[in-house]
This record gives structure tokens, sequence and C-alpha cells, in this order.
């Protein structure tokens, strides 16, 4: 009888390399479309630092500690579900006000919302969401209540344009 194969073999190669994106269900690659679009339509500026197929990311703004640019909102496909973050809600969490409890069970920390499956009302709710989060950032330091000491918005400014301050 031949011995049985350890647990480190049977694993699937693309789960051996990280590649998260080939192990998800396939309902996944239709929720990562969904939530990436929302992302798209209102880029606006905002830099694109990843497109995969598990990952889509946007940068804009530069971190008032490292003076360097960061993520604003990305989306990636995890083992269990399609994250969506948006560091929007993280610098003003009062934009949650008024949101459903539906969209806020969705919640995991200050920022993520995860699914597993497409829901259109979720994802229109989420859209308006991600709008007013992005006018956090296009807006003026000191414009919609935001804290200058935590967060200096500057438009379009990306990896690409990444420069230390003289």
């Amino acid at each position: 009888m031949p011995p049985e194969p350890s647990p480190k073999s049977a694993v699937d190669p693309a789960a051996r390399a990280g590649n998260v994106a080939a192990l998800a269900p396939a309902d996944f690659s239709k929720v990562f479309s969904a939530l990436r679009a929302i992302l798209q339509r209102h880029a606006g500026r905002l830099v694109v630092t990843e497109d995969s197929a598990g990952c889509y990311r946007l940068e804009g703004g530069l971190h008032p500690t490292h003076n360097r640019p960061f993520p604003i909102a990305w989306v990636n496909t995890g083992k269990g579900y399609v994250s969506f973050h948006h560091m929007g809600v993280y610098v003003r969490p009062d934009l949650l006000k008024g949101a459903s409890k539906e969209l806020k069970a969705r919640m995991q920390g200050k920022a993520c919302f995860n699914f597993k499956s497409v829901n259109p009302g979720l994802f229109a709710e989420l859209e308006q969401l991600t709008v007013r989060g992005f006018e956090v950032f296009r807006s003026p330091p000191g414009k919609n209540g935001y804290d200058t000491g935590t967060w200096q918005p500057v438009a379009g400014a990306g990896r690409q344009a990444s420069k230390k301050k003289p």
C-alpha cells in the first residue's frame, strides 16, 4: 500500500505560491469585479498601484508620520471572502452614520467590509459611502472636519509621484 500523502504535499500549488485568488470560490471573481468597478468609477486622480486578479489598490495621499504615499482604498480576495477597504471610513467614522445595519454587519475592524456574494443593494450603499469618503481626501485641509494633523491629502500622489518634502 502506498504511503498517505503528507498534508504539505497535498496542498494545491497555487496555495503554496500564495495565490489566494486562484483558490477562491467562483462567485468571488464576480464580487471582486463588482467592488473593483466601484473604485474604478470614482478613482479620479488617485493612482492605481495594483491591479491583479486578487487585488486592486488606489493610493493618493501622504502618510502624516512617514511622509510616504499609502493606500486610500483597495479590494482583495481572501480565502473566505472578498474585502473592500476604505481609509475614508477609518479617518472619518462619522461617515457611517446612517449606514444600514446590513452594511455595518459586513464590517471587520474600522474600515473593512467583507462579502461572499454580490449584493446590489449593499454595493450601491457602499458606493455612496465610497464617494463621501473620497470627498474627505479631495477636500482642502480643514474642510469636512477631518484633522489636518493626522492626514494630509495630496491629489494624485502615488508611488510614482513620491518625493520627500525639502
